[in-house]
């Protein structure tokens, strides 16, 4: 397998491809060149910037389970999938910055805050969302799994939705009340906000490469889907660790954004483990200021952070999620169902000591 720079530049390099097929399609559907052009825009801002995990992990799913390389005629079905998914992120990204207020994203403005889009950043998440649906069914729609790989993204979105409902309704940006916090509490947003959507993948490629749904088999048989899910929900969990610490530690030339959980009152993982570790008086500095719109509050909650030892509690977190994750993914057992450590080891590969 190629190392994971020219994986990234040869999935990067199809976008055009993906794009172009969208834009001729909405041309031959008769709509106007202007909107053609915005719906460009749109897809050219939110998509080729990221960091295409998930888009990369499904064409290496792909390749592992399959057993061999991709050949120049089996590449560009597994990057429509990869699209589909780095379409699927970017769409909750668009519509998470306009619910969360958010400044930038990806090193860039977020979408919404441009002067000529505004609210319209609405309708163009949605439009991201829909592009989905349409490239399975071209690409996908003859093949005996069609409904199985329609349904797993629908069902992802319905889980995702649900963790957006958490979050917003557990720290509405109007009302603080650090009582409502707690690691039981972020463990359950990141589970359904971030977490599934790193299972989903897999599920896909087991689903194309004939590896049977749980629904198609006895009950006696050994199910590789719920293997895969117990083990990439808590990859999924250790990535929403990483992301929320980056949001107060990482610099955001690094990390791609201004960081605002802190004032956007999240319940992140920062603000729950520093709630445990306080002494009375630094939590009363949290209470006093975590979810204000001012850099000073933003301040004294951060030195609350560096006092309580944040950074040294994420080291050692890291090095024990990871060495659970690593202890769980020797004990996968590779057989006839299909599954295969290497996809585990694969995205752990990409996510471990990341710095963005």
């Amino acid at each position: 397998m190629p190392n994971a720079t020219s994986r990234r530049e040869k999935f990067k390099s199809f976008y055009t491809t993906i794009r172009d097929e969208l834009l001729d399609h909405i041309i031959k559907e008769g709509i106007p060149p202007d909107a053609v052009e915005w719906y460009r825009k749109n897809m050219d801002y939110n998509l080729p910037n990221g960091k295409f995990n998930r888009g990369t992990f499904m064409v290496d799913v792909i390749e592992i389970l399959q057993g061999h390389p991709l050949s120049e005629e089996e590449y560009p079905r597994a990057a429509v999938l990869g699209w589909c998914c780095e379409f699927y992120q970017a769409y909750f990204l668009v519509a998470d910055d306009i619910m969360d207020f958010s400044i930038t994203r990806r090193g860039q403005p977020c979408w919404y805050r441009n002067e000529e889009v505004g609210m319209r950043a609405i309708n163009d998440a949605f439009m991201l969302e829909a592009a989905i649906y349409h490239l399975l069914k071209v690409h996908f729609r003859c093949e005996p799994y069609y409904a199985d790989v329609v349904d797993l993204f629908h069902e992802t979105l319905y889980i995702t939705e649900m963790g957006q409902l958490l979050d917003l309704v557990t720290a509405p940006q109007d009302v603080v009340d650090l009582r409502k916090f707690s690691l039981e509490r972020q463990n359950l947003i990141s589970k359904y906000k971030t977490a599934y959507s790193y299972y989903f993948p897999v599920a896909l490629g087991l689903t194309i490469t004939g590896i049977p749904l749980p629904s198609q088999v006895s009950s006696s048989s050994s199910n590789p889907y719920e293997v895969a899910k117990t083990i990439l929900m808590s990859m999924g969990e250790y990535y929403q660790v990483q992301d929320d610490f980056f949001d107060f530690a990482g610099p955001p030339e690094k990390i791609g954004k201004i960081g605002t959980d802190i004032v956007d009152n999240k319940c992140s993982w920062c603000i729950v483990t520093a709630l445990n570790l306080a002494t009375p008086e630094q939590r009363k500095i949290l209470e006093d200021n975590y979810g204000r719109k001012n850099k000073e509050c933003e301040g004294r909650v951060k030195e609350v952070f560096e006092e309580v030892g944040l950074r040294r509690v994420y080291a050692e977190y890291e090095e024990s999620a990871v060495a659970e994750l690593r202890r769980k993914i020797e004990g996968v057992v590779e057989g006839e169902d299909g599954l295969k450590k290497e996809v585990f080891e694969s995205f752990l590969g990409k996510i471990y000591k990341r710095d963005k």
